[in-house]
């Protein structure tokens, strides 16, 4: 048993802290499963296209959210090591976010965008919640290949609007820095509650189970 006393109280608490956000995390994605599942929030037309909206668009679309928080959760608590590791999935999953974004802003049409949204939350989040640790390479190409599916939905979402590219580029900024919460909290749990973390995963996971079940 670990001798919680050898522990500095600066770490407890910041342990504690993480902990405590990781359970409401998982909480408020359980609790919304039935209202949100379905929700994809796009470009809101009483709002001008632009750096601002683009950062928050995916902090208000539920699918973006849950994803981009799980790929970070996934790769902190997976990762054998902080440096490179932690780099793999985030910065895979931005780029081809970007590169589908592009996409979907030139009209290539791309079939099961909405199913393959979904089970980027299934996978990603069952992932989590399990810690499979994969090759570096093979994480990025995985949630690159789901994060081309979220992109080229954005994409299509801003087709024709003069400040596409300024949004995206907020899309973009607003990836990272989720990404980056979900790696804080997932390494702040590595050595924690396995519960938690693992409550979190399969709560993503459960979001995207009900919107595959909702799409059939």
């Amino acid at each position: 048993m670990t001798d919680t006393r050898s522990t500095p109280p600066a770490s407890r608490f910041v342990s504690h802290a993480a902990t405590r956000t990781a359970a409401v995390l998982a909480a408020a994605a359980l609790g919304l499963l039935p209202a949100l599942a379905s929700a994809h929030v796009g470009v809101d037309g009483h709002h001008h296209p632009g750096f601002a909206m683009g950062f928050m668009h995916p902090v208000t679309g539920l699918d973006h959210l849950a994803a981009m928080l799980a790929v970070g959760l996934w790769s902190a608590l997976s990762a054998s090591r902080a440096w490179p590791d932690l780099l793999w999935a985030p910065l895979g999953f931005a780029g081809m976010l970007l590169v589908g974004a592009v996409l979907g802003l030139q009209g290539l049409a791309i079939p099961a965008v909405e199913p393959m949204i979904a089970a980027s939350l299934l996978v990603i989040g069952l992932l989590a919640a399990s810690r499979v640790h994969l090759p570096a390479l093979a994480s990025a190409a995985l949630v690159g290949l789901f994060a081309v599916f979220h992109g080229v939905a954005h994409g299509y979402e801003l087709a024709g609007e003069a400040g596409a590219f300024s949004t995206l580029a907020g899309m973009l900024c607003a990836t990272l820095v989720l990404h980056l919460c979900g790696v804080a909290i997932g390494w702040s749990l590595r050595q924690g509650h396995a519960l938690v973390p693992r409550a979190a995963g399969l709560a993503v996971a459960a979001l995207g189970t009900v919107m595959l079940a909702q799409m059939a």
